[in-house]
Protein backbone atom coordinates (compact mmCIF):
# COMPACT_ATOMS: atom_id res chain seq x y z
CA UNK A 1 0.00 0.00 0.00
CA UNK A 2 2.73 2.24 -1.10
CA UNK A 3 0.90 4.84 -3.52
CA UNK A 4 -2.39 6.38 -3.61
CA UNK A 5 -4.24 4.70 -6.49
CA UNK A 6 -5.16 6.85 -9.43
CA UNK A 7 -8.84 7.02 -8.41
CA UNK A 8 -8.24 8.05 -4.61
CA UNK A 9 -4.93 10.69 -5.54
CA UNK A 10 -7.22 12.74 -7.46
CA UNK A 11 -9.67 13.60 -4.64
CA UNK A 12 -7.08 13.44 -2.13
CA UNK A 13 -5.28 16.38 -3.63
CA UNK A 14 -8.18 17.95 -4.37
CA UNK A 15 -9.55 18.13 -0.82
CA UNK A 16 -5.92 19.03 0.34
CA UNK A 17 -5.64 21.81 -2.04
CA UNK A 18 -9.75 22.68 -0.98
CA UNK A 19 -8.88 22.50 2.51
CA UNK A 20 -5.54 24.71 2.40
CA UNK A 21 -7.02 27.42 0.08
CA UNK A 22 -10.21 27.51 1.79
CA UNK A 23 -8.57 27.87 4.93
CA UNK A 24 -6.04 30.20 3.26
CA UNK A 25 -8.33 32.40 1.98
CA UNK A 26 -11.00 32.68 5.09
CA UNK A 27 -7.30 33.60 7.77
CA UNK A 28 -6.57 36.24 5.04
CA UNK A 29 -10.23 37.41 5.14
CA UNK A 30 -10.56 37.80 9.09
CA UNK A 31 -6.90 39.03 9.32
CA UNK A 32 -7.62 42.00 7.15
CA UNK A 33 -11.01 42.87 8.22
CA UNK A 34 -11.34 42.08 11.68
CA UNK A 35 -7.63 41.58 13.14
CA UNK A 36 -8.09 38.16 14.64
CA UNK A 37 -6.00 35.29 13.12
CA UNK A 38 -8.18 32.17 12.07
CA UNK A 39 -6.27 30.53 15.35
CA UNK A 40 -7.97 33.52 17.49
CA UNK A 41 -11.35 32.80 15.68
CA UNK A 42 -11.27 29.30 16.14
CA UNK A 43 -10.41 30.02 20.14
CA UNK A 44 -12.75 32.59 20.68
CA UNK A 45 -15.69 30.17 18.49
CA UNK A 46 -14.62 27.15 21.10
CA UNK A 47 -15.25 29.27 24.00
CA UNK A 48 -18.56 30.69 22.33
CA UNK A 49 -19.83 27.19 21.93
CA UNK A 50 -20.59 26.94 25.51
CA UNK A 51 -22.79 28.75 27.76
CA UNK A 52 -20.68 29.60 30.42
CA UNK A 53 -18.22 31.01 28.14
CA UNK A 54 -14.71 29.19 29.62
CA UNK A 55 -13.04 25.60 28.90
CA UNK A 56 -10.58 23.96 30.77
CA UNK A 57 -7.25 25.06 29.09
CA UNK A 58 -6.22 21.08 27.99
CA UNK A 59 -9.93 20.33 26.66
CA UNK A 60 -9.53 23.38 24.28
CA UNK A 61 -6.27 21.96 23.25
CA UNK A 62 -7.79 18.85 22.50
CA UNK A 63 -10.63 20.23 20.62
CA UNK A 64 -8.35 22.23 18.41
CA UNK A 65 -5.78 19.40 18.18
CA UNK A 66 -3.34 21.61 19.42
CA UNK A 67 -0.08 20.50 21.42
CA UNK A 68 0.13 22.19 24.84
CA UNK A 69 2.65 24.73 24.46
CA UNK A 70 0.95 25.99 20.92
CA UNK A 71 -2.32 26.51 23.26
CA UNK A 72 -0.07 28.25 26.30
CA UNK A 73 1.46 30.57 23.90
CA UNK A 74 -1.55 31.25 21.87
CA UNK A 75 -3.59 31.96 25.01
CA UNK A 76 -1.07 34.11 26.37
CA UNK A 77 -0.91 36.27 23.29
CA UNK A 78 -4.44 36.57 23.11
CA UNK A 79 -4.87 37.33 26.91
CA UNK A 80 -2.68 40.27 26.20
CA UNK A 81 -4.81 41.42 23.66
CA UNK A 82 -7.81 41.54 26.40
CA UNK A 83 -9.97 38.61 24.21
CA UNK A 84 -9.92 36.22 26.95
CA UNK A 85 -8.80 35.73 30.87
CA UNK A 86 -6.94 32.45 32.15
CA UNK A 87 -8.79 31.88 35.45
CA UNK A 88 -7.53 28.96 37.81
CA UNK A 89 -9.72 26.56 38.54
CA UNK A 90 -10.33 25.78 42.53
CA UNK A 91 -11.27 22.19 42.52
CA UNK A 92 -7.62 21.36 40.63
CA UNK A 93 -4.55 23.39 41.74
CA UNK A 94 -2.81 22.75 38.31
CA UNK A 95 -5.95 22.85 35.70
CA UNK A 96 -6.70 26.02 34.60
CA UNK A 97 -9.84 27.61 32.42
CA UNK A 98 -9.91 29.75 29.43
CA UNK A 99 -12.58 32.62 29.76
CA UNK A 100 -13.96 34.93 26.93
CA UNK A 101 -13.38 38.43 27.65
CA UNK A 102 -16.30 41.28 26.75
CA UNK A 103 -13.68 42.35 24.41
CA UNK A 104 -13.71 38.97 23.06
CA UNK A 105 -17.11 38.49 22.29
CA UNK A 106 -17.40 41.88 20.96
CA UNK A 107 -14.26 40.70 18.54
CA UNK A 108 -15.96 36.89 17.73
CA UNK A 109 -19.58 39.02 17.13
CA UNK A 110 -17.90 41.55 14.89
CA UNK A 111 -16.20 38.93 12.81
CA UNK A 112 -18.52 36.33 12.54
CA UNK A 113 -21.13 38.12 9.87
CA UNK A 114 -17.61 38.57 7.70
CA UNK A 115 -16.69 34.98 8.25
CA UNK A 116 -20.66 33.41 7.59
CA UNK A 117 -20.64 35.71 4.46
CA UNK A 118 -17.02 34.53 3.15
CA UNK A 119 -17.94 30.71 3.44
CA UNK A 120 -20.90 31.30 1.31
CA UNK A 121 -19.38 32.63 -1.02
CA UNK A 122 -16.52 31.23 -1.25
CA UNK A 123 -17.95 27.30 -0.48
CA UNK A 124 -21.79 27.24 -0.02
CA UNK A 125 -23.24 29.05 -3.14
CA UNK A 126 -20.57 26.52 -5.20
CA UNK A 127 -22.49 23.05 -3.70
CA UNK A 128 -25.55 21.50 -4.33
CA UNK A 129 -27.51 21.24 -0.93
CA UNK A 130 -27.54 16.88 -1.60
CA UNK A 131 -23.45 17.63 -2.09
CA UNK A 132 -23.48 19.41 1.64
CA UNK A 133 -25.23 16.79 3.19
CA UNK A 134 -22.95 13.97 1.64
CA UNK A 135 -19.90 15.90 2.65
CA UNK A 136 -21.86 16.61 6.09
CA UNK A 137 -22.10 12.76 6.46
CA UNK A 138 -18.60 11.91 4.89
CA UNK A 139 -16.94 14.43 7.41
CA UNK A 140 -19.05 13.27 10.48
CA UNK A 141 -18.06 9.68 9.94
CA UNK A 142 -14.07 10.50 9.63
CA UNK A 143 -14.06 12.36 12.39
CA UNK A 144 -15.76 9.60 14.28
CA UNK A 145 -13.62 7.56 13.24
CA UNK A 146 -10.72 9.74 13.94
CA UNK A 147 -11.87 10.00 17.87
CA UNK A 148 -12.23 6.42 18.36
CA UNK A 149 -8.85 6.30 17.83
CA UNK A 150 -7.71 9.11 20.66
Amino acid sequence: MGWLSAEEQHPWRSFVRLHERLGGRLSRLLQTESNLSAADFAVLVNLTDVPEGRRRHQDLARALEWEKSRMSHHIARMAGRGLVARQECPADGRGAFVVITAAGREAIEAAAPLHVQAVHSLFLDHVTPAELRMLGEVSARVVGRLDEET
